[in-house]
């Protein structure tokens, strides 16, 4: 091709490839070619919809996905049932449930009342009756996700999951169907509805870290934590009073309550109903070990042999209702050992206001908030404030409650320890699922 020829040839394409249909035609281009390669293939829930004109997609599961957690897929799982730390466990199960499926958590419903056989008389509660929701996104953004029932475009059916049941339902056939659950052509559905049994009897896939991390995320709605901040006021008022006392009498002199050093409070879960003490005597059978159950006592005993416990000291009974008029409770402890419950603090008419889940949800916090607490490692409620108040030690640069000096001491009275005083408790954050908190254990730390 001659000099002319070419200049002619450069001439024509220059001029046409500048023009502004010959771009478009470029992009069109391009524009198929990138959804040639990167979009998936359609199936059958993985499409086009053809009626609505709705584009469904669905993407493979991420643990690590730059995107955080799908808000365009759900899973909707069962009331949820039981005490409240039950409650709890279920819901950070259904939560992780959702996370391995990559999808948003629609908010479930929790059980106020407390029946564990008549499921006709469960009275339901929304989530964010107890907890607030936005602050649990917030806190736990990326991780996992709840959403509201108005976020759905039923775009497809609700497809429904039964769990598996009975001893041939293994934990490997229950991650299994997980997993295929997480395809498609199941992962086309907008929503997923989980349909069974109550999420505390699924099977447990997760390590306790996962757990610890949901829990974190769950914040008190503020009128349930201001009735807590009104019993811990109360608890310290106690000891204040007490302290005042003490030194008028020493000095001869009142003192002036705002000059006196704060009491500290021990919280004691203390379990002696008889449902409790029926109930631990056939597992310490079962299990054949001895140390489930503890008298009032036993608990008394060890409570007041705790190294280090400075006097005097309010000592918190968290209690039953069965037991408030049991006067026995309060009497026989150490001397300098004050202790009180709801009805000598005045305050059982806060708790009265409320139905079982949010009385619990109070007296849970009023032990996660002492200066040392004391429970019973055979119980959830005990093992999830040990589990709060390891996390608390974790973050301050403690990794082992053995030290006498450490913040947020525990200690589990059915275990005796050193100089005939409880055990110290530590929560083992390195075990691999949930078992020890949801079923109890005798092998705590230290």
């Amino acid at each position: 091709m001659d000099l002319s020829a070419n200049y002619m040839y450069t001439k024509f394409f220059g001029r046409n490839l500048n023009s502004i249909a010959c771009k478009c035609v470029v992009l069109v281009v391009v524009a198929l070619v990138i959804r040639a390669v990167l979009l998936p293939t359609f199936s059958a829930f993985g499409g086009i919809e053809q009626q609505d004109l709705v584009f469904i997609h669905s993407r493979s599961l991420s643990f690590n996905s730059e995107f955080g957690i799908r808000n365009d897929k759900f899973l909707e799982v069962p009331q949820i049932v039981w005490g409240l730390n039950n409650q709890k466990i279920a819901f950070a199960r259904a939560c992780l449930t959702a996370r391995m499926l990559n999808r948003t958590l629609l908010m479930p419903s929790l059980s106020a009342s407390l029946f564990y056989k008549e499921i006709d008389l469960l009275q339901p509660i929304s989530f964010d009756k107890v907890f607030q929701f936005e602050k649990f996104n917030s806190l736990c953004k990326e991780f996992v996700r709840l959403g509201r029932y108005s976020d759905l475009l039923n775009q497809t059916e609700v497809y429904e999951l039964r769990k598996g049941s009975g001893r041939k339902w293994t934990i490997e056939r229950d991650l299994d169907q997980l997993r295929q659950h997480s395809k498609d052509p199941f992962d086309g559905y907008e929503v997923i509805r989980i349909v069974g049994k109550n999420p505390f009897l699924w099977q447990d896939h997760w390590p306790i870290k996962d757990y610890a991390r949901v829990f974190e995320c769950l914040v008190l709605v503020d009128e349930i934590a201001k009735e807590a901040d009104l019993v811990v006021s109360k608890i310290k008022e106690k000891g204040m009073d007490v302290r005042s006392k003490i030194e008028s009498l020493q000095n001869g002199v009142s003192s002036e309550r705002s000059t006196l050093e704060p009491v500290p409070y021990v919280a004691v879960h203390m379990r002696i109903e008889i449902d409790w003490m029926i109930h631990c005597k056939k597992l310490e059978q079962r299990l054949n070990i001895s140390q489930i159950c503890s008298s009032k006592e036993e608990i008394m005993e060890r409570v007041g042999n705790i190294m280090g416990l400075k006097t005097p000291t309010v000592v918190y009974l968290a209690v039953a209702d069965s037991l408030l008029d049991d006067s026995t409770i309060l009497n026989g402890w150490k001397e300098g050992l004050l202790p009180v419950e709801k009805k000598k603090l005045g305050v059982d008419g806060i708790y009265k206001k409320y139905p079982y889940l949010i009385q619990s949800a109070i007296d849970y916090e009023v032990c996660l908030r002492a200066d040392i607490f004391v429970g019973n490692s055979f119980s959830t409620f005990s093992s999830l404030i040990v589990l709060e108040r390891t996390q608390k030690m974790i973050k301050t640069g403690v990794t082992s409650s053995c030290r006498t000096d450490v913040r947020w001491p525990s200690y589990a009275y059915n275990i005796l320890g050193e100089s005939k005083a409880p055990r110290r408790w530590m929560t083992s954050m390195s075990d691999s699922s949930l078992q020890a908190i949801s079923y109890g254990s005798n092998d705590i730390s230290c």
